[in-house]
């Protein structure tokens, strides 16, 4: 162990000593634009407390090295400027000027142009420079080759030697102007805590989008663009747009921004915080135009003060190679007293409510409910043959060896106490193993499914009688003998021996909650192991407080290992949840809808004989007659396997919707007992020719049968190409093959009329499941600059997708979009409520 610990420590010191060396990673992507045009992207990931310095060139002999890239070869031509994106200028004092550098992250874009089509890569060599505080690194070549054909094999370094043995010059591609390059004041951070950056985007000949984004410091935030109707409330941001030859298209669209109560006003506020981004769509009148100038007023707070409202000026260039003074180009306007035009922001109603807390809530919300299911199963163990005999031993151990009451009562606190500890500390071990991220794909992997099966088939026949998991008995004797020192380190080995002496009892139980934690990860392993922890140990405390309750406790006896048998029975039951995961990852279609009920109705229907005592397993007593909660008990588990039998013929099955497989796998009747095809006959669904029901008319290409018979697209450019077709919005379903509450939805709250009927006749359904293992072909095939992995399923691709456009790796997840890709609404999660769901669907129907 100690050779491991220094080995890890050495590994962990040299890999600090190479970072100081070169605290850059260079990732590179080409973006096919046509046939012949081509992006070039380089993308520099760089250390915390460095930057590396912009490709603007400062006109001195003593200012820093600027980044320069040379390209090399034929065969191609380069196409504008080398672009930069997250470079700004700040004043240095060591030069006594401004200079131009990246921090976090660099991004390179150069478009070329073939000139021939057989070229396979293009060989380059950056020259740059990082710095941090104190020191700058000598500068350095970096070679790099973008691969055009991506399967070629190519040693850039070597290329870029060989071109210059043989004296071949470079082309040096050109940089931004120093006015192109956001300018950020990094020694005024009070006075101004937001940066700015200003893009154009084409989107026809004539019409254009003018996006603005504002990085706003930590702990600071902008105020919306929505008016708040009170002469005393926060002041908000205008955009006022001047000159003639352009018109405004709608509304100026923001995101990020969210509403929350505020004390200081006695109302909902509208704000921003981290970033701010507002896009604004005009038309040109005048194609000669070059630029548009803009003022914003705004105002920054914090949680203590509001800095002065301030107006900025900026420019939107149509011609990007147009310099302009934006300050001095509004000032004259206002000279000329010239009325700008007032863009106009989103409605209240149209701000997300209490933004920033959404996502905590609901996972506060997931972790409480997390935590009373562990804790109803830790009750549940409680009546186990191995656990409910200790606690009257355990309760006579406290009052024989405490003769002061007081003690007995606060060892009694401490017995509870590390009853939890241990199991919570067991909680915390694979929560540290476990992150949310690290198990994200592997909880949906067939891996993780098939251990998840076996453990639980494992357990469900221990508790049935076939066999007993124990531990080593020469581990329980150790720990026995400790537990009889006396004092806090006897009680917590007591705790332990606890723990052991009902490992076999809960351990099956305690694992079932804590593998099942880990598919979420984070600190939902600590939950669990609280709840359930916090069951076994109170009535331990209690009956030790107040040892005359003993008095009302049944007497051990064969109904305890009728307890066990039935948790055994559910054992099973949800066993085969995990193996139905990896029939449907793996696309075996053995272990279908009908087959799954068919499974389940054998295992409870065997439950409801065994509880009327009809079946006898090992260990059972005989038994003259059964009580009456065993035949309560016994009806209703009778009572649900006849409620589970219509489902074998497509029954939606609502009370157990998300455990068997989606409705479209049910050979029986994919779309549900009673279904009929909804054509021009059945006029009262409203449908129209390009109804998404996919009964109605042939499928486009591409296109799949859903669940209710819905059509809907696995790939969003086939999707969004057939809603331009039919100028209908698009409905974004992130979702997952082994998603339970994605089946939950769709079961639930889709097949409901009118939630059903919207998605029938007015959106364009493109479901993404970001579970799916069918590989990229290789050309699609990338290196993430989001998480610095390969791109290689499918299923990644979407995730990643979710991830950096929405922050979230949750499913399901629902957005709607216009045909530009543009969401118009809120993105929502699982959202139960059928009526809730519809609304928030008509909400991004009627923005369409």
């Amino acid at each position: 162990m100690k050779k491991l610990l220094i080995a890890f420590i050495a590994l962990i010191s040299f890999t600090s000593i190479a970072q100081i060396e070169d605290p850059t990673e260079w990732n590179l992507e080409v973006e096919k634009l046509s046939d012949t045009n081509y992006n070039l992207i380089t993308t520099v990931i760089i250390e915390p407390g460095w930057h590396v310095n912009s490709q603007v060139k400062v006109e001195s002999m003593d200012g820093p090295i600027p980044t320069e890239f040379a390209f090399f070869g034929d065969g191609y031509e380069l196409v504008g400027d080398n672009k930069e994106t997250g470079s700004y200028a700040t004043f240095e004092k060591t030069w006594k000027r401004d200079v131009y550098q990246f921090d976090n992250v660099a991004r390179f874009e150069q478009e070329i142009k073939l000139t021939d089509a057989s070229l396979k890569y293009i060989p380059v060599e950056v020259y740059f420079q990082v710095c941090d505080a104190e020191k700058c690194l000598p500068p350095s070549p970096k070679a790099m080759a973008f691969k055009i054909d991506p399967s070629v094999s190519v040693d850039a370094s070597q290329v870029v030697n060989d071109y210059y043995d043989q004296q071949v010059d470079p082309v040096i591609a050109k940089g931004p102007d120093a006015s192109e390059v956001l300018a950020k004041d990094h020694g005024n951070k009070m006075e101004n805590p937001t940066s700015w950056n200003v893009a154009v985007e084409k989107l026809s000949d004539t019409n254009y989008k003018l996006i603005t984004k504002i990085a706003i410091e930590s702990g600071w935030h902008v105020n919306s663009q929505v008016k708040v109707d009170a002469i005393d409330g926060p002041i908000s941001t205008e955009f006022a747009f001047f000159g003639d030859g352009y018109e405004l298209i709608g509304d100026n669209k923001e995101t990020g921004s969210y509403s929350m109560y505020e004390k200081t006003w006695k109302r909902d506020v509208y704000q921003f915080d981290n970033e701010a981004v507002f896009e604004q769509e005009i038309k040109l009148t005048d194609r000669s135009l070059k630029y548009i100038p803009v003022e914003v007023y705004y105002q920054v707070c914090d949680d203590s003060k509001c800095l002065p409202p301030s107006p900025k000026a900026i420019a939107f260039k149509i011609d990007p190679n147009v310099t302009v003074d934006a300050t001095k180009v509004v000032n004259d306007y206002y000279d000329q007293q010239v009325d700008p035009v007032i863009a106009v922001g989103p409605e209240a109603s149209d701000v997300k409510a209490k933004g920033h807390n959404d996502d905590k809530k609901e996972d506060q919300k997931g972790l409480w409910g997390r935590f009373f299911i562990a804790f109803i199963l830790g009750f549940g163990v409680l009546l186990t043959p191995c656990v409910f005999p200790m606690i009257p031993m355990t309760v006579s151990f406290f009052t024989k060896q405490n003769k002061n009451r007081a003690k007995g009562i606060r060892n009694a606190f401490l017995y509870g106490f590390f009853i939890i500890f241990i199991y919570t500390g067991l909680g915390s071990v694979v929560s540290i193993m476990f992150g949310s991220n690290a198990m994200y794909e592997f909880s949906t992997g067939v891996v993780f499914n098939a251990i998840m099966f076996l453990v639980l088939l494992l357990f469900a026949m221990s508790f049935m009688g076939a066999f007993e998991i124990m531990l080593p008995n020469s581990f329980l004797n150790k720990v026995d003998a400790k537990s009889n020192k006396g004092g806090v380190l006897g009680i917590f080995f007591m705790a332990l021996a606890l723990a052991v002496v009902s490992f076999s009892c809960t351990f099956p139980i305690a694992g079932t909650a804590l593998l099942e934690a880990t598919t979420v990860g984070g600190i939902a392993p600590i939950i669990s192991m609280l709840g359930f922890s916090c069951a076994i140990a109170i009535p331990f405390m209690l009956f030790a407080i107040f040892p005359s309750w003993l008095n009302s406790l049944p007497k051990s006896g064969g109904w305890l290992n009728t307890v066990k048998v039935f948790l055994g029975f559910l054992e099973l039951a949800f066993a085969l949840k995990f193996l139905s995961m990896i029939d449907l990852v793996l696309d075996w279609r053995i272990l279908d809808r009908e087959v799954f009920i068919a499974l389940w109705i054998a295992i409870f229907g065997t439950l409801g004989l065994y509880l009327l005592g009809k079946v006898r397993l090992p260990h059972d007593s005989p038994q003259d007659h059964i009580s009456v909660g065993r035949s309560l008990l016994a009806m209703i588990t009778i009572a649900f396997t006849i409620y589970l039998v219509p489902g074998m013929w497509g029954a939606p099955l609502k009370l157990i919707s998300g455990f068997p497989p989606p409705l479209s796998t049910n050979s029986e009747s994919p779309n549900g007992v009673g279904f009929m095809k909804i054509g021009s006959a059945n006029s009262s669904t409203g449908n129209s020719d390009h109804s998404t029901n996919a009964s109605t008319f042939e499928l486009p290409e591409n296109a799949h049968i859903g669940p209710h018979g819905l059509m809907l697209f696995k790939d969003y450019n086939a999707g969004v190409a057939y809603a331009k077709e039919v100028n209908k919005p698009v409905l974004l379903d992130f979702t997952g093959i082994t998603c339970v509450n994605c089946r939950k939805m769709e079961e639930q709250v889709w097949s409901e009329d009118i939630v059903l009927k919207v998605l029938q006749n007015e959106v364009i359904l493109i479901s993404l499941y970001v579970d799916n293992r069918k590989e990229l072909p290789k050309s699609e095939q990338y290196e993430s600059d989001f998480s610095g992995n390969t791109i290689r399923t499918y299923g990644q691709k979407w995730l990643e997708y979710q991830q950096k456009r929405y922050n979230t790796n949750a499913q399901p997840l629902y957005v709607i979009q216009d045909l530009d890709g543009n969401d118009l609404n809120n993105a929502v999660g699982y959202t139960p409520d059928v009526q809730e769901y519809h609304d928030w669907l008509q909400k991004g129907v009627s923005a369409f």
